[in-house]
């Protein structure tokens, strides 16, 4: 009874709340009756009504119609083995198309280890690194990048495309800002989305077009300093640029680097076996020291000749991309066979830097006779750079220019000479770049094979 009058005393001491709560549980009721007055009445569809829904239904194309000589639906089908000359549609050819630039991918040496590791270790790994997928020679070429490199540690990654790809979002994160070159390649551009920081690309090998981002970030972060603590500087570079066979301005950019405060991250992927006296890449060809770059990819799929890729830098940074790196954690680990491939190629490299030596002189070479010899056709690739890309020396509408240089890559192909054109993504790539072919060079061609390449290139062009 005390209970009651005590109750009774709370409601009319405050008989504003209650009258709220009386509305919520009156609203309450009120809005389950309505859900279930719809519900009982809501007439379901007769199975005539539902066939004509569906009669009249037209799905939408899962992509667009592929016109029936896209080049997609009509490969190049290379047979045998590759190497300085490769079988193309049943035609024996000059390879100027391939990433062999130091020839290893045909050794007779390569290939017995191959078989053996092959004996040895079967086909594949079946399964990720940290899940049964780890073999020996896998930690023993790990070890053998780090001291390749002169670096901490490396990181191993069963595909090229993955190392920096992944590498990216397993530092910087939504909160983060990335400063990047326009032409950083596919696989960096991958990375970048995938980390869903704040990016900024800055105007192609442009280190003052950089310092204006840099300095415009000094600006906004003093205006919010306390939101600035959290904001971590990322600059992502490539030696050798991919998209158009420039070499980056490093020296100038580690300085911006240094002033700024960045996390600098460089792909060496077209670089990496070319440069510097002992193949470490662009690092070593600018004297620049390990300590000014964070982080350091590559592919083994090119100089190396082999499969997968890597990372390398501190310890630090190879332990978290150990836990953190999806296509790590996530994917099937390289094949050891090719693990053992990749090591045979390693020591030919160290054992006999010469053939690094001749490339180079190879890539200048061929520059000089592109710049010298081609009439319609033009590159601004770097004399060192072992990817050429040829455009049009006169501006064409881009589905002429396509045509052109499609029946230019087709001349030669039939001329016995492999070449092939630049296929980029036009609807997920960061730039629209103006068609183009490109010509690798590799240690295998001799002067009369470089020759012979400029005088059909002339040839297409002035038949076509």
């Amino acid at each position: 009874m005390e209970s009651l009058m005590e109750y009774g005393e709370y409601i009319y001491s405050v008989p504003s709340k209650f009258a709220f709560e009386l509305s919520l549980v009156a609203f309450a009721v009120w809005m389950w009756k309505k859900n279930l007055a719809e519900s009982n009445s809501t007439r379901k569809m007769t199975d005539q009504e539902k066939a004509q829904i569906l009669a009249n239904f037209t799905p939408e194309p899962l992509c667009d119609d592929i016109p029936e000589d896209h080049y997609a639906l009509n490969p190049r089908i290379v047979s045998g083995r590759i190497g300085k000359r490769i079988t193309v549609n049943g035609k024996d050819c000059l390879n100027m198309a391939t990433n062999n630039f130091l020839g290893l991918s045909d050794r007779p040496d390569s290939n017995e280890k191959a078989t053996k590791a092959l004996r040895n270790y079967g086909v594949g790994s079946c399964g990720p690194r940290g899940f049964y997928g780890t073999a020996d020679v896998h930690l023993e070429l790990e070890s053998r990048l780090a001291k390749f490199m002169g670096v901490e540690e490396a990181c191993l990654y069963s595909y090229g495309f993955s190392a920096i790809s992944s590498a990216i979002p397993s530092y910087s994160k939504n909160h983060d800002v990335i400063f990047a070159d326009e032409q950083v390649n596919f696989a960096i551009q991958q990375g970048i989305t995938g980390s869903r920081s704040t990016v900024y690309y800055f105007k192609h090998n442009d280190p003052n077009d950089l310092e204006r981002l840099l300095r415009a970030q000094d600006e906004r972060d003093r205006k919010d300093p306390k939101k600035a603590k959290n904001v971590r500087r990322f600059l992502i570079i490539e030696g050798i640029y991919m998209n158009t066979g420039t070499l980056v301005n490093l020296r100038e950019i580690v300085k911006l680097r240094a002033k700024y405060k960045c996390r600098l991250f460089l792909d060496e992927t077209i670089s990496f076996g070319v440069l510097g006296a002992t193949g470490k890449g662009v690092r070593e060809h600018f004297g620049v020291p390990n300590s000014e770059i964070d982080l350091i990819a590559s592919t083994l799929e090119h100089s190396i000749s082999s499969y997968g890729g890597f990372l390398c830098g501190s310890s630090f940074l190879m332990e978290h991309q150990r836990l953190c790196g999806l296509a790590y954690c996530f994917s099937a680990s390289l094949p050891p066979l090719q693990a053992v491939v990749t090591l045979t190629h390693l020591d030919v490299v160290s054992e006999d830097p010469e053939i690094m030596e001749k490339l180079r002189e190879n890539c200048k070479k061929m520059q000089n006779m592109l710049m010298e010899g081609l009439t319609h056709l033009r590159t601004d690739s770097h004399p060192l750079s072992p990817v050429k890309v040829l455009v049009l020396s006169e501006a064409e509408d881009r589905v002429v220019a396509e045509e052109k240089l499609n029946a230019i890559v087709t001349f030669a192909e039939n001329h016995g000479v492999a070449l092939t054109v630049f296929r980029r993504l036009p609807k997920e790539e960061l730039l629209e770049h103006p068609p183009s072919i490109k010509l690798t060079v590799s240690s295998l061609l001799t002067e009369s094979d470089m020759k012979s390449v400029v005088e059909v290139l002339n040839e297409a062009c002035s038949q076509l």
